[in-house]
């Protein structure tokens, strides 16, 4: 067989279904730009820690709390844990009130946890006991933030995850012994149930996020889940899917063995961003991105944490648009249905920042330009947006532009400014042999601190190409 790396194209039958989309539904997700996660389920209930006894570095992280290592568990810590559903009664849980602070954040599509690991089932579904109608809760989580979250205009996607630790007929190896695989096979058609259940039940949902598909009882399903991935794409048109959901039959995870993306667009940037736009080679992507260092469930005591301010959580947004991905930006309210004072810090200076910047997120990509030292550029094909994250000694942040360019920077503004008109100087007239010409915009001299600034500049014509232009200079 031949490895994951040198398999060609010929030899993968399990490769994608679908090429490179260009329907309504992938282009509006290249547009998202904001996207926010949440992480909600019985875990949250606990904060990672159980009767004042705290689970960090005990746990992978805090939604993981009912893996908690044995040595230093609660004893009986899975029943313990397995119990929780019984008092789930989140008194402050309004899905309406988050889906407008979603929006005031400025966030075009939401993911919210269907099922963690855990296996617990956030709707009431049919195929299981282990579900929110089974807590004094009763009502139906899900279908509650799939409403609210549409009625603001904000596209939802679900996640579900695949492993379920507490389900009888899971396993994380392949199955090896007859008695085995009639386990696996019943949870394989329990999988599959759940998940065209959840779309029967919501068919406005735009999009499912995968997880827990890691664990070799799945990636050897390969014919299955290639089958499964087929009936949820017909069951919903347009529906997009991740590259996290399948194998192929090599074991390739997120692209094929000969190199073609598992899916509608790329999944493997968590918690990291691409060091730069060549390595995406042209992929659809997004960044899902925590507050603090690894947490997605609620964690009750962040000390010695680093916890990212607004600042990271822009310049994280701006880099994620300069290479036409999107930022997720993970919350994880607490048992009650509320978040934590820093993740609204974080929602509202993104959405007040946001607000005023909308051009340069939301429909603007890539730009083919040098990125200044000082800023992140991004464009819509009329206007290059820099995104300025500390003013240069100079005063000026300098653009470098193709000599044989036919549109160059002409004019700028900053709307953050008092005086938002702003001078462009071209400085360079090509004596050598850079390829490059250079045009100084000054920066204002009084800006709001604090906060990263965006210059509009806007390409116009010279009366012909800019190496014109440098030839008369000459």
């Amino acid at each position: 067989m031949p490895s994951p790396a040198t398999a060609p194209a010929d030899d993968v039958r399990f490769g994608p279904l679908v090429g490179r989309r260009d329907d309504e539904a992938m282009r509006a997700f290249r547009s998202y730009g904001l996207g926010q996660f949440i992480h909600w389920g019985l875990y949250s209930m606990l904060g990672n820690e159980f009767e004042g006894r705290s689970a960090r570095g005990h746990a992978a992280a805090s939604e993981w709390i009912r893996q908690w290592n044995p040595r230093t568990a609660p004893e009986g810590w899975p029943r313990q844990y397995d119990a929780l559903h019984r008092s789930f009664d989140p008194s402050d849980f309004d899905a309406r009130r988050w889906a407008r602070e979603a929006r005031q954040m400025g966030a075009r599509y939401v993911i919210f946890t269907t099922k963690h690991h855990d296996g617990f089932a956030m709707w009431p579904s049919a195929h299981s006991e282990y579900t929110i109608a089974a807590t004094p809760y009763e009502g139906d989580i899900v279908g509650e933030i799939v409403e609210a979250y549409a009625a603001e205009g904000i596209d939802v996607f679900l996640y579900y995850s695949v492993l379920e630790w507490n389900h009888p007929d899971y396993m994380a190896h392949a199955p090896r012994t007859a008695q085995e695989r009639e386990r696996w096979e019943r949870f394989l058609e329990y999988t599959r149930a759940q998940l065209l259940e959840l779309l029967e039940l919501y068919p406005q949902v735009k999009g499912l996020w995968f997880d827990g598909t890691w664990d070799a009882s799945w990636v050897s399903s390969y014919e299955f889940a290639y089958a499964l991935e087929q009936e949820l794409r017909a069951a919903v048109p347009g529906l997009i899917i991740g590259s996290r959901f399948r194998a192929d039959e090599h074991g390739s995870r997120h692209v094929d063995s000969s190199g073609a993306l598992l899916g509608d667009y790329q999944q493997g940037w968590e918690r990291k961003l691409p060091q730069d736009i060549t390595v995406l080679d042209g992929q659809d992507w997004d960044c899902v991105m925590t507050i603090a260092p690894n947490g997605w469930g609620h964690i009750r005591d962040t000390t010695g944490l680093h916890l990212k301010s607004p600042q990271e959580m822009i310049e994280l947004l701006m880099r994620c648009r300069s290479m036409n991905g999107n930022l997720v930006v993970n919350i994880g309210p607490d048992g009650e249905g509320r978040l934590s004072c820093h993740e609204h810090e974080i929602m509202t200076a993104l959405g007040e920042w946001t607000e005023q910047n909308a051009a340069a997120v939301y429909g603007a990509g890539h730009v083919e330009l040098p990125e200044p030292r000082a800023g992140i550029l991004t464009g819509d094909g009329q206007r290059v947006f820099v995104t300025v994250l500390a003013v240069p000694v100079s005063g000026a942040i300098r653009l470098a532009v193709p000599k044989d360019s036919a549109r160059v920077p002409v004019t700028a503004r900053c709307e953050a400014a008092s005086s938002p008109e702003l001078a462009v100087h071209h400085r360079d007239v090509g004596l050598d042999r850079d390829p490059m010409t250079y045009y100084d915009v000054d920066l204002p001299a009084q800006i709001p601190p604090g906060r990263p600034f965006v210059v509009t500049v806007e390409l116009g014509e010279v009366g012909g190409s800019a190496q014109e232009l440098m030839a008369a200079l000459t």
